[in-house]
């Protein structure tokens, strides 16, 4: 069993608590998460052109923003995240390989706590705006290994393995 001072989120008392970063130093921050999503035959017919065109828009382009805007809601949606001021939030989306779709979150602050859950969150909501768009064609597509890739600037620096 874990030690009580790993869990960051628990008061002296054991009860649930935003962690107290009064005291740490501003440092540029960056987070980059990922996402993937198979897509199944019927929504793969529907790519033209690096796009998916649905009676909704253009699906990655529609992505792009719903991920850019979850980013900035993070603190709104998981309760313990920091309110941030983010300098930048940028989302990829590369074209299906093998019937996976990969997308990217970077996101960035300045600040005194990282970004890994605006990150996980803007990859997570880009994902889910894709399905939510092609599950016309499909419902059979599948949002698969949401995971941080990468993060740098706070106490410590993380990179996943592939």
């Amino acid at each position: 069993m874990t030690s009580d001072s790993s869990w960051t989120h628990l008061d002296p008392d054991h009860n649930p608590a935003m962690v107290d970063i009064s005291a740490k130093p501003v440092t540029v921050r960056t987070a980059v998460a990922g996402a993937e999503l198979w897509l199944p035959p019927g929504v793969l017919a529907q790519l033209r052109d690096g796009d998916i065109r649905s009676p909704k828009g253009p699906v990655f382009q529609t992505a792009i923003i719903a991920g850019t805007m979850a980013a900035k809601q993070t603190s709104g949606l998981i309760p313990f995240c920091h309110p941030l001021p983010l300098d930048a939030v940028r989302i990829t989306i590369q074209p299906p390989e093998g019937g996976i779709l990969r997308i990217e979150a970077m996101v960035k602050t300045s600040h005194k706590t990282g970004v890994e859950m605006e990150a996980l969150v803007a990859a997570s909501v880009a994902a889910l705006t894709v399905y939510d768009m092609c599950k016309a064609f499909s419902p059979a597509m599948e949002i698969r290994r949401v995971r941080l890739l990468n993060k740098c600037g706070g106490k410590s620096d993380y990179t996943a393995d592939e």
